[in-house]
């Protein structure tokens, strides 16, 4: 890598169908806020979103590009895993923001505390935290 980067990164981004609307969701699900945003003519959008110090990027799906929706693929093909101080509490805003229960909060026999749900553009979300 050159020189110019301190460290490397590797953020996911997710294809969706109504970029705008899921920007939404993900500010009041995850408190996601906007590092980058570019809107073509046609309304769709790329974004660079950041929750604390984790980033992740959205854009309308593009079959031209390679760039499927969950809604286009009859399901997803990543697993979004949130590591949250309060599981109970992040799961519970994103349920509020319009997230649907896969699996409720609990404590597993792995020794995690997670949950799983998805979001209204049908990526999957487990949220989480060892257990001490």
């Amino acid at each position: 890598m050159g020189s110019q980067a301190s460290k490397t990164t590797i953020a996911p981004l997710l294809s969706v169908r109504n970029g705008a609307k899921a920007l939404d969701f993900y500010k009041a699900a995850f408190g996601a806020a906007e590092l980058f945003r570019t809107e073509a003519p046609d309304g769709s959008v790329v974004a660079q979103l950041v929750v604390e110090s984790s980033e992740f990027w959205l854009a309308d799906e593009s079959p031209a590009h390679q760039n499927f929706s969950p809604d286009t693929l009859g399901g997803s093909t990543v697993r979004m895993i949130v590591v949250a101080a309060d599981p109970d509490e992040a799961f519970a805003r994103a349920i509020t923001a319009g997230g649907k229960v896969i699996m409720p909060v609990a404590d597993q026999r792995y020794g995690w505390r997670v949950g799983r749900l998805v979001d209204p553009f049908g990526h999957h979300w487990e949220i989480g935290k060892p257990l001490k």
